[in-house]
């Protein structure tokens, strides 16, 4: 009896001298994370291919009567239809954005206009006004829908309210820190969330402007937007009538100097959010007068944020991929139904990368800014993922897109005894560096030679519609070209 009870105190030793060697494997086993869908913006059908080809998970279009996208969309009806019908066949998804805010004509149209998109299938619907939802999941409560961007989701309790009103998903409002989204993903953790992470950037609280429906009787919030935003504007100084309250116009030499202003806050003074003092010139009155309309001058207030009706850079949240990851977040979300089928190629095999390493637990690529560079862009800025001060989302200098390392030239329409037959899309010239852009792998090439399409040698590709042959190896079929700068 007493070895039997030896032997027990003996076995309970051994065993807890091996707790702490178990415990110590299970703290350093490898966390498994889960790969976040990739979604990209599909303008066309063949931007949608090329999203799929380059690396998405699925893509995301709209009706243009019923979208923020009623200019350059090529998607009615039966291109929704065949889209659908494509990405199911690769295995991907298909979502329809359908996220105005409706006046009553509208609503009185919506459900008639919207129930042979809902027979095609698409795997959600991409909505924002809370009327058209309940409409909808009254006479089809097994539709899916996903909340939009433009319903300004900010915090947890909403999120529970919108899940209540059995919405799948919450697209969160770009108006987040990282920390916030992490909160959410904490609070909510059986509800789907969607990240925006690359493209444009709207200055107004996500897409509540007026700017183009002033100037241009054209509503941003029905798709129409003019993007007044990114127009050239010259500054005058005024002074107010203490009688009326009106800006009065007084010339100024040289217009007011932005870049001036914000370094002089830099060194001087620290935002009112943050607790410092106002700039000098934060209570002064300005007119502006954009290019377009000269002579017709408008007033505007400079407070301590900056001057509102500016030009925001885009955003770029490539390197925050692996927090948002590790958070949690079901989806990663690119901008621009309207960008050409470089830029999504690019944004595609960009990001698809970025959440491969993630996943896998590999640090992340600093190149994979360098390529975002190759992009046409208004300047790049994390936006409100991360706290900076306010002069870190604005361009104040243009209201262009730039181009710092590459330039979309070419798509390569054939391919025949190792000479590719590219279209054109911008000039390019024999000495270029050339970038093959293809969902294998990319690969730079210097070019040689060119020839036309009847064989006699040219030195340069003058932009669309020209077509040239150029000598390619490797895969190549479908590759975009990209000229390095």
């Amino acid at each position: 009896m007493q070895q039997a009870q030896a032997a027990i105190v003996l076995e309970a030793k051994i065993t807890r001298a091996a707790r702490p060697a178990m415990a110590h494997r299970r703290k350093f086993r490898p966390m498994t994370l889960k790969a976040p869908e990739l979604l990209l913006p599909a303008g066309s059908l063949d931007k949608m291919r090329a999203a799929y080809d380059f690396g998405a998970d699925a893509v995301y279009a709209g009706q243009p009567r019923y979208s923020l996208r009623a200019r350059n969309n090529e998607f009615r009806l039966e291109q929704i239809a065949q889209g659908i019908a494509e990405a199911h066949a690769r295995g991907k998804k298909f979502f329809v954005t359908s996220n105005l805010i409706a006046h009553n004509d509208k609503v009185r149209t919506y459900l008639r206009d919207i129930e042979p998109v809902i027979e095609c299938k698409p795997d959600a619907f991409i909505m924002a006004d809370p009327g058209l939802i309940m409409m909808v999941k009254e006479k089809w409560p097994e539709t899916e829908v996903h909340l939009s961007v433009q319903a300004n989701t900010t915090n947890w309790a909403t999120v529970k309210f919108w899940q209540k009103a059995g919405v799948s998903r919450i697209i969160l409002s770009r108006e987040l820190s990282l920390d916030e989204v992490e909160k959410i993903r904490q609070e909510c953790p059986d509800m789907e969330l969607e990240v925006f992470v690359h493209g444009a950037l709207c200055i107004a609280y996500s897409g509540r402007c007026l700017l183009s429906g002033y100037f241009n009787h054209r509503d941003p919030n029905q798709g129409t937007c003019t993007n007044a935003c990114r127009w050239e504007y010259k500054t005058h100084d005024a002074a107010v009538d203490p009688n009326t309250g009106e800006a009065l116009a007084q010339a100024m030499e040289n217009g007011f100097d932005f870049a001036q202003a914000r370094d002089e806050a830099d060194q001087q003074f620290t935002s009112t959010c943050g607790g410092g003092q106002r700039h000098p010139k934060a209570d002064q009155v300005y007119l502006i007068e954009e290019k377009g309309r000269p002579g017709e001058l408008m007033p505007i207030m400079e407070d301590e944020h900056g001057t509102y009706i500016m030009n925001s850079k885009d955003l770029r949240a490539v390197e925050h991929v692996e927090r948002l990851v590790k958070i949690g977040v079901d989806s990663l979300k690119i901008e621009g139904r309207t960008k050409s089928l470089y830029y999504v190629a690019r944004t595609a095999q960009v990001y698809r990368r970025a959440i491969d390493d993630a996943v896998a637990g590999r640090p992340f690529n600093p190149h994979l800014i360098t390529e975002l560079e190759g992009l046409a862009n208004r300047g790049y800025t994390g936006g409100l993922l991360e706290r900076r001060p306010a002069n870190d989302y604005q361009n104040y200098e243009t209201g262009n897109s730039v181009l710092q390392r590459a330039h979309f030239v070419g798509e390569v329409r054939g391919y025949e005894d190792g000479m590719a037959e590219v279209e054109t899309k911008n000039r390019f010239q024999v000495g270029d560096t050339l970038e093959i852009i293809h969902p294998q792998g990319n690969r730079q090439v210097r070019l040689e030679t060119m020839f036309n399409l009847d064989g006699e040698p040219v030195q340069v590709a003058q932009g669309s519609p020209v077509r040239v042959r150029i000598p390619l190896e490797g895969p190549v079929e479908g590759a975009l070209i990209a000229r390095l700068l």
